[in-house]
């Protein structure tokens, strides 16, 4: 999330100068830091919608109700009958709220408002409304790392060692020395001492040892849920406490602060809290920290095993032997650094990008999707690398994301990729992830099921999904030449159902001792039912 330096407000480079927000009083920092009691609810949503796959989606870029060229909350609504159709079960919002940068969105100015681009906070409870009528949840990013330097609260902070507001971020009145972090010193001079940055000097790091910018943080969680959001996706949790210049990554503090803040909003029942540490994915998906993370270098995998590189092949298939199922999957996002859009990474072939995300749509854990990745969406043509990332969504061979100039440009591949066209494809990339979603949907083994028997024959790569209800296998062969999966463990003399893909014929027979051969064309994925 490093952002390009910029010049300092002027509460940091003017020592003694206090600058309030617009609604800034003498008694307070210029935002709502009130307390917020939680309201306890009924969980609004059918048990286990959350092992569904979710829909990363940049509010900005999805889709323009009102002709101005930037996505908004009322757009984002409209396009829910869509995101059902799919088969999506959850929806991960970026961040929603004010900002200081009106883009990239992890620069918070407000952290109980939303973006005014985006549109009111009503319009945020009608898409909370509509969402769950269609059986969505809503998983709102927070950023409870950092803040924007042009939030009042840092602007306070900023102005002088005495004012109240001072301990909520982390100063030092002498800049310390010897610290590099991503090759960045994270310390910023000004004249009334130096704060600390991890993401860039636009984005200072708020004092989690103070015990009231902790009450904040919980307020202001509440105050979401008082709004029916069913969870959080929470920023750069690896760097939430800092112990000198060799401690400023996964520190103990951390793991603990994040069990603390799930089992203090989980008082009604359980929200969904999934946490971002490419340092340690695992460790923060464990039940004393997060319960879910995502799972970088399994992203990173998955990408390699559709090229056909066999170690990967071999990682993928072995990658939940050993993690927790609670791992969020994925095989690319918002960040440059996770990598290109799948689609580019795979080179434009659409079978490569088929296998990649079958593995990822049918393996434990829950699938995130990039919004645009059903399509084979491109990056955007634009040279900034997060912007490729972050183009306008295709509806349409012409756009149709906003009746007005858009933003941002759109994908290399509109033309041919967007969701009008391939609508009518019974063969299009959607059609492809419309079905896998729908096995994922409809199949409890493949949504929550035991992870069972992973092989790798040769590029093909074969595993089973096995529940009190029901028996799945899955073969992939990730390799250019056709192969097969040798599978075991099988119920004697069991029958294997084809589920995926539809069309006579492909059902086979285990022998008395439950094994079985699987042919598997190049560059393809099956799915059987296991019946006695």
């Amino acid at each position: 999330m490093i952002r390009p330096p910029r010049a300092l407000p002027a509460a940091v480079a003017m020592a003694g100068t206090v600058l309030l927000g617009a609604c800034a009083t003498s008694a307070g920092p210029g935002v709502d830091v009130s307390p917020v009691r939680q309201v306890p609810r009924p969980a609004p949503l059918t048990p286990g919608w959350e092992h569904g796959a979710f829909m990363e989606v940049f509010v900005r870029s999805y889709q323009d109700s009102d002709g101005d060229g930037i996505g908004d909350l009322r757009g984002l609504a409209q396009r829910l009958p869509y995101l059902q159709a799919l088969g999506i079960r959850g929806l991960w919002l970026m961040p929603v709220n004010a900002s200081g940068d009106h883009d990239h969105g992890y620069a918070v100015t407000d952290y109980r408002a939303i973006e005014p681009a985006y549109g009111t906070m009503a319009d945020f409870d009608e898409l909370v409304r509509q969402a769950h009528a269609r059986g969505i949840g809503i998983v709102i990013d927070y950023v409870i790392n950092h803040s924007s330097w042009k939030n009042p609260l840092f602007e306070q902070s900023a102005s002088s060692k005495s004012n109240p507001w001072r301990d909520w971020y982390v100063w030092e009145d002498v800049k310390p020395t010897g610290w590099s972090i991503f090759d960045i010193d994270p310390w910023n001079a000004t004249p009334d001492g130096a704060y600390f940055s991890q993401f860039g000097k636009e984005m200072p790091d708020f004092n989690l040892r103070n015990p009231a910018v902790v009450r904040y943080h919980l307020d202001s969680l509440r105050f979401w849920i008082n709004h029916g959001v069913d969870g959080f996706r929470i920023d750069a949790v690896g760097h939430l406490f800092e112990n000198g210049p060799r401690g400023w990554s996964l520190q103990p503090e951390n793991y603990a602060f994040m069990a603390r803040v799930r089992h203090e909003l989980d008082i009604d029942h359980p929200h969904v809290m999934v946490c971002e540490s490419p340092g340690d994915p695992a460790g923060f998906a464990r039940p004393d920290a997060c319960g879910a993370s995502f799972a970088f270098g399994h992203s990173d995998a998955l990408v390699k095993a559709g090229r056909g590189d066999e170690k990967a092949i071999r990682d993928v298939a072995d990658y939940f032997l050993h993690a927790p199922d609670t791992m969020a999957t994925m095989v690319s996002n918002h960040d440059h650094f996770a990598g290109k859009r799948l689609w580019d990474a795979m080179g434009g072939d659409p079978a490569r990008v088929r296998v990649a995300a079958a593995a990822y749509l049918l393996q434990p854990g829950t699938p995130y999707v990039y919004y645009g990745e059903e399509l084979g969406m491109s990056a955007a043509a634009t040279d900034d690398p997060d912007g490729q990332l972050r183009g306008p969504m295709s509806w349409t061979p012409f756009g149709g994301f906003s009746s007005g100039t858009p933003y941002r440009p759109a994908s290399t591949n509109l033309a041919t990729h967007n969701a009008q066209s391939e609508a009518r494809d019974p063969d299009s990339m959607l059609a492809f992830y419309t079905a896998l979603l729908r096995l994922r949907n409809t199949h409890s083994s493949i949504a929550t099921g035991r992870y069972v028997a992973p092989r790798v024959d040769g590029r093909t790569m074969s595993f089973q999904r096995v529940d009190a209800r029901e028996h799945t296998v899955v073969v992939i062969n990730d390799g250019a030449a056709a192969g097969s999966a040798t599978l075991a463990g099988l119920p004697a003399n069991a029958r294997l159902q084809r589920l995926y893909p539809p069309g006579p014929g492909g059902d086979a027979t285990a022998s008395g001792g439950g094994s079985l051969s699987v042919p598997a064309a190049p560059l393809s994925v099956q799915v059987f039912l296991v019946s006695r």
